[in-house]
């Protein structure tokens, strides 16, 4: 199988958590060597960290680690409009764009720089040690041989899947890319729970990530709805039928359900002040 990647140079805009999750992944995979990648960041200890980690090329100029490359923007919402204003004109017409910085439309990114060919993603912590999640859309001017090599690299994170709009990215950014919140604070919750009724801590944390991981691989593995693998553990007059009810009676769903929903127009807003 070909890989899409083999002879692309890529340059990360920022060079954070998220632009190293990356890299790391690129590298593990063999998916591309050290050469090809370069990256940007304002503070010469980081670079120097990074170089001697990973055998990369990592430089101050923004502008200048973009020429001729695929272009991975990855700096903080903040520092977006100045980077953006950095490289106005500064891209060939074949280049490309991917943007993971969250909430930053790619209206307001094309605009800026003034280039058509404009991906945006939305990642997830996991992806840190390759088992992310990341939603993507691009515009019509990113050919296919482009999206082949936007879908390897962010394969490289975990799995990736396609949306058709940028509406489906803030929805996505309000479930899969704010859902480990929710992952972790149910687990913290459990922990607790544990720990209340006389486990140490260490102890209930350990039943806690098994038990979540185990039920995740599970559901999964099976393809069943989680409503029918819930009934499948749930006994007349058990122990999780009196937990169950106690959530219902707490409104778990509806709580869980406002929150993502509260995420989404959130990302929403992002978007409508990153336009502005």
């Amino acid at each position: 199988m070909t890989n899409p990647l083999q002879a692309v140079r890529l340059s990360f805009i920022g060079a954070g958590v998220m632009a190293e999750a990356i890299i790391a992944g690129l590298l593990r995979q063999k998916l591309v060597a050290p050469a090809q990648i370069v990256g940007s960041h304002p503070r010469a200890a980081r670079r120097e960290e990074l170089k001697t980690r990973y055998g990369i090329e990592v430089i101050e100029s923004n502008r200048e680690a973009a020429t001729g490359a695929l272009v991975i923007l990855a700096v903080k919402p903040q520092r977006l409009g100045g980077i953006l204003h950095e490289l106005k004109g500064a891209l060939e017409a074949d280049q490309l764009v991917l943007s993971i910085v969250a909430g930053a439309k790619i209206e307001t990114i094309s605009s800026e720089i003034l280039h058509s060919a404009v991906v945006r993603a939305m990642p997830n912590t996991p992806a840190q040690i390759g088992q992310g999640m990341t939603a993507w859309t691009a515009t019509p001017e990113v050919s296919d041989e482009r999206q082949a090599q936007v879908r390897a690299m962010l394969a490289a994170l975990g799995r990736e899947m396609y949306v058709e709009n940028e509406r489906m990215i803030d929805m996505a950014t309000a479930l899969s890319a704010t859902g480990p919140t929710y992952i972790f604070m149910m687990m913290e919750s459990l922990v607790d729970a544990g720990v209340h009724m006389g486990f140490s801590r260490h102890v209930a944390q350990e039943l806690v990530q098994q038990t979540m991981l185990g039920s995740v691989l599970f559901a999964m593995e099976s393809g069943k709805h989680p409503a029918e693998l819930r009934n499948m553990v749930t006994s007349p007059g058990g122990t999780s039928a009196e937990a169950i009810y106690q959530m219902e009676k707490g409104s778990l769903r509806t709580v869980l359900s406002k929150a993502v929903y509260a995420a989404f127009q959130r990302a929403v807003a992002l978007g409508q002040k990153s336009a502005k």
